[in-house]
């Protein structure tokens, strides 16, 4: 139905308010529950399944509003979610900068509202954000944001299965390295150009330029701090002669991490602890690595943090961070659906505060390499991944939890994309005693 028709259906009605508010025709057609629909031809369609998205919006204006309904079903949006997201966000920019509500919008947006039966008390937000809010647990696994929250409480067998099929061999659930050159495969076979869904050897490309930044060789001793399903520890162990020891905070990770070391004969190489770098007294090490790991820090915790790891490491030791960052200054927040639904623990620092930290703790920092560029490749990669099984998915971790994951991939890469959120990594040393580092200029 073309935007004019059905004037008075919910559709026309709710493109009609967006036009009143945001004086602006949003570049998006509605399709409303009443079959009705309007607004531009060819842009992405979002549907609007019932009264209660409505009702959301009302009381969570934006983002937040919009990522509830889109989780409990409410709202859909028809092909490409990524790319709907990438057409909206410009009108979402604007959307965000309005000042707030005169009188008279206040009045339309009721005087809607009411046509609608659209009025009543605030829903509550979808129970996965809640459970992410409140810090509870599922089972035996943290619960930290979307990435463990899709994981978590599933029989082990078919949620490991389900995340290698998703994440790739290595289980890295980070940010993987795209590089416009041939890579080496450590597999037989001759190296090759990664292509667009390679994940595979984008996380190969990541774990190797890590083992070379760390400067690792056969006997050193290397910690892995939040070492996840293994994807450091395995690599290292195996292809640079390491003895490693990776921290985790999930017991049932702990084990799946010393199976695979065992059914590669490495287990008298590696060993897995549970807890965190608080635990840990057997330094020196010759390497350390948080791999997007230190999420969870408190951004005035930065710096105690930073001091234990120099503590563990050896005079002419390396510390390798690969970390979530935000741009600094007022005016920036991120976006509300990261921080409720995929890092609800807090804040993600600035790159300057990460750096000052380690500076501060006796650790001198010899290179900061921005890698934004490379996480929304790695996440359309898991993307469609996910999208090529969305039934087997569903059947692991759920329709709701399937909703999440999806969004939050998609959100995600329009974040990195706008610069709304930063990915960084950095190599540090920690001087001998007369400031040598033992590193090459």
């Amino acid at each position: 139905m073309a935007s004019g028709e059905h004037g008075n259906g919910v559709a026309q009605r709710l493109y009609d308010l967006l036009v009143h508010l945001f004086d602006v025709e949003p570049p998006l057609r509605l399709a409303a529950w009443d079959g009705t629909e309007a607004g531009a031809a060819d842009g992405p369609t979002l549907h609007v399944r019932s009264r209660r998205a409505v009702r959301r919006l009302l009381w969570n204006p934006g983002e937040l509003g919009l990522a509830r309904a889109y989780v409990s079903g409410e709202i859909d949006v028809d092909g490409d979610l990524t790319e709907g997201l990438r057409t909206l966000a410009e009108y979402g920019s604007l959307v965000a900068a309005k000042p707030a509500l005169t009188a008279s919008d206040r009045r339309e947006v009721l005087r809607t509202a009411v046509l609608l039966g659209a009025v009543g008390p605030a829903p509550k937000a979808p129970p996965e954000e809640r459970l992410l809010a409140e810090g509870r647990r599922i089972g035996t696994r943290g619960v930290r944001g979307a990435r463990e929250l899709a994981a978590a409480d599933v029989p082990d067998d078919r949620g490991l299965g389900l995340m290698r099929s998703v994440l790739g061999d290595s289980l890295a659930y980070s940010c993987a390295y795209w590089s416009k050159t041939p890579v080496e495969d450590p597999a037989p076979g001759p190296g090759a150009v990664q292509p667009e869904d390679d994940i595979d050897a984008a996380q190969r490309a990541k774990l190797d330029l890590i083992c070379d930044r760390l400067g690792l060789e056969p006997g050193m001793r290397l910690l892995d701090l939040g070492c996840g399903w293994g994807a450091l520890v395995v690599h290292a162990v195996r292809y640079r002669g390491v003895e490693a020891v990776g921290l985790v905070r999930s017991a049932d990770r702990a084990e799946v991490v010393r199976q695979r070391l065992g059914a590669l004969d490495l287990s008298d190489r590696a060993e897995i602890r549970l807890g965190d770098v608080d635990a840990v007294d057997d330094g020196p090490y010759d390497a350390i690595a948080a791999i997007e790991s230190l999420e969870h820090v408190p951004e005035a915790d930065l710096l105690e943090q930073m001091a234990r790891l120099q503590h563990l490491l050896r005079p002419g030791g390396r510390l390798l961070i690969q970390a979530l960052t935000r741009r600094a200054g007022p005016g920036r927040p991120g976006p509300r659906f990261m921080t409720a639904y995929v890092l609800p623990e807090g804040p993600l620092p600035p790159i300057g505060v990460l750096v000052s930290a380690v500076e501060d703790a006796g650790v001198e920092v010899r290179s900061v390499e921005a890698w934004r560029e490379h996480y929304p490749r790695t996440l359309q990669a898991w993307l469609r991944r996910v999208d090529q099984q969305p039934d087997a998915v569903a059947e692991v971790v759920g329709a709701t939890r399937l909703r999440v994951w999806r969004l939050s991939l998609a959100l995600s890469t329009v974040g990195f994309e706008r610069d709304h959120i930063g990915a960084h990594q950095l190599v540090a040393v920690r001087p001998h005693a007369d400031g040598r580092s033992g590193m090459l200029a």
